[in-house]
């Protein structure tokens, strides 16, 4: 053990608490335990403001930090007070100091900073850390929920939203009696911020998966909140784009060009199938030309190898049935061009010729997808008049919040899941 009468500077240093002095170290049971005892100093009485007397002095153990890669312990010897004033009611005071610990906290501030930090930027797990620091997950969790409840609270963190996007999730595959939907609606602002990168993060999650429950999302935001939005960013769900037309009328709905692409490539997939059966009979087998041309069709042409290119040839040569999935293809590849266009205008002028073309195709899958991105022109063609928001921005939240709920084994309560999402997605300001 270490133990020293006058501070040491170095040990004050490395605790980094004002107002606190190291005054020994010592090691018990893999944990370092470190006495520390504040200045002297007179008080005022909380009550009535009267200089106090110290009576005598109590230890408090509070859980710091993990130093060395071993738990520490905090033996705080605190001085308590006793009023001069016999008419006061508080009579005797124990020092406190918000800043080493709140007030009934049996971590101190800075290990509770600690630990949401390593949540946030190093993808840890509750558990992990509360190993790490030597106690129970619901001693942790206790310290953590109230700082991220207060940070949701702020009403502030919702401001400066100019481009808004949304998309669900599954948050749960267990029984919804037990946990309620297992869908949960996300709203992203992904404004770009003043130097023209992108500011991405989780506004809030919502219980359920309608267009209604968007819609009352926003308006419990209000007007004020509302008026200076100027995209709103959603996938093909005819629900999410009723409820920016109610309550976003100044709002550029953008039909994400992920989704459009993944409905061109579905629709080849389709034609694949559909093909396969009038020709032999079964669904694909291993060795059939179009089965192993499957993941080729999803691929984009510009990144197929010499060898691919050839194994499709073969594969639509092989039959001449296959001629039509080879044009299905070609329609999927110009769905693709249209978002790697030279300059906007060239994307949109494409874009329209696609409108007009793809509903006419004797396909009839193809034809149907022309048809689905007729019914959506608008918000299909604002891609290229909003310099190519898109909702990536959402699914790359929606990617993070997956990793967690990987990280954590899943999770049993929505609220505390609502708080690790936020947390994570850069929704609080801890």
């Amino acid at each position: 053990m270490s133990q020293t009468t006058q501070p040491c500077p170095c040990c004050d240093a490395w605790l980094d608490l004002p107002g606190l002095h190291v005054i020994a170290v010592d090691h018990d049971d893999h944990v370092v335990v470190v006495t520390v005892a504040s200045d002297h100093a007179e008080r005022g009485c909380p009550s009535c403001g009267v200089l106090a007397r110290v009576h005598d002095r109590r230890t408090l153990t509070l859980i710091d930090a993990p130093a060395m890669g071993q738990p520490v312990r905090l033996h705080w010897v605190m001085h308590r007070y006793v009023c001069r004033e016999h008419l006061c009611d508080q009579h005797t005071f124990t020092e406190t100091d918000e800043r080493i610990a709140p007030a009934g906290h049996l971590l101190t501030t800075r290990a509770t900073r600690w630990a949401i930090e390593q949540l946030r930027r190093e993808h840890a797990a509750v558990s992990g850390l509360a190993r790490q620091l030597g106690i129970s997950w619901k001693t942790l969790w206790r310290a953590i929920k109230p700082v991220l409840q207060a940070a949701d609270a702020d009403p502030t963190r919702f401001e400066g939203v100019k481009r808004l996007g949304v998309d669900e999730h599954v948050w749960h595959h267990c029984n919804p009696r037990t946990r309620g939907p297992k869908m949960l609606t996300g709203m992203v602002d992904f404004t770009p911020s003043n130097d023209g990168t992108a500011r991405t993060r989780l506004l809030d999650l919502v219980p359920g998966r309608s267009g209604r429950v968007y819609a009352d999302w926003l308006q419990d935001r209000g007007t004020n909140w509302l008026a200076p939005i100027e995209v709103a960013a959603l996938d093909p769900f005819r629900g999410y784009k009723n409820a920016i037309d109610d309550h976003l009328d100044d709002a550029t709905a953008v039909l994400d060009a992920f989704h459009v692409v993944k409905l061109a490539t579905q629709a080849v997939d389709e034609v694949r199938r559909r093909v396969q059966q009038a020709t032999l009979g079964h669904r694909g087998r291993k060795g059939e030309p179009l089965f192993g041309i499957q993941t080729i069709l999803r691929c984009s042409a510009a990144n197929l190898s010499d060898k691919q290119k050839h194994r499709l040839q073969a594969a639509i040569e092989a039959h001449e049935a296959h001629e039509e999935v080879f044009i299905a293809w070609q329609a999927a590849q110009r769905v693709r061009a249209i978002y790697h266009a030279d300059t906007p205008a060239a994307g949109r002028a494409a874009a329209t010729q696609l409108l007009e073309a793809l509903p006419t195709c004797p396909i009839p899958q193809i034809a149907r997808l022309g048809r689905t991105l007729k019914q959506w022109r608008e918000a299909f063609l604002a891609y290229f008049d909003t310099d190519g928001a898109s909702n990536g921005p959402t699914e790359a939240i929606n990617g993070l919040i997956e990793l967690h709920r990987r990280i954590a084994r899943g999770f049993r309560n929505r609220d505390n899941y609502r708080l690790r999402c936020l947390l994570i997605a850069g929704g609080l300001d801890t």
